[in-house]
């Protein structure tokens, strides 16, 4: 089958504005908009994750100019961290509200993230890595 030349966009596709580093959070900001509770929404990242963002800090989401932070996270509720979230990738999410706000759940897996957990434990102190 062919690709076909022109095609309409779901209307459930949500590009990104700006990601930004701010207060310790990276902050994907959405278009102005009501975003349903219960609702699926496709989510591209589609600026660049800033240099200065550090590996543990947590994906929040705002909407238009509003200051709400938004937790993103997994299908067991955890936060998303920096470390699972690329650029130019598309993220299937849910809304989730409740009495003092909501957030948006990811209903597949985040890019896996680096792992520094010990194999075992022995009770004896972990040698240091070596450099």
């Amino acid at each position: 089958m062919a690709c076909k030349p022109v095609c309409k966009l779901c209307d459930k596709l949500i590009i990104s504005q700006s990601v930004t580093f701010t207060g310790g959070n990276l902050v994907i900001n959405l278009p102005a908009g009501s975003y349903g509770n219960g609702c699926k929404y496709c989510i591209v990242v589609a600026q660049a994750i800033p240099a200065a963002t550090t590996i543990n800090a947590p994906v929040v989401i705002t909407i238009g100019t509003g200051t709400e932070l938004y937790p993103l996270t997994n299908r067991c509720c955890a936060q998303v961290t920096a470390c699972g979230i690329r650029t130019r990738t598309r993220y299937s999410t849910v809304v989730s509200t409740n009495a003092a706000g909501g957030s948006f759940r990811l209903l597949g897996s985040a890019c896996p993230c680096p792992s520094n957990n010990l194999t075992a434990i022995d009770g004896t102190a972990p040698a240091a890595p070596t450099a």
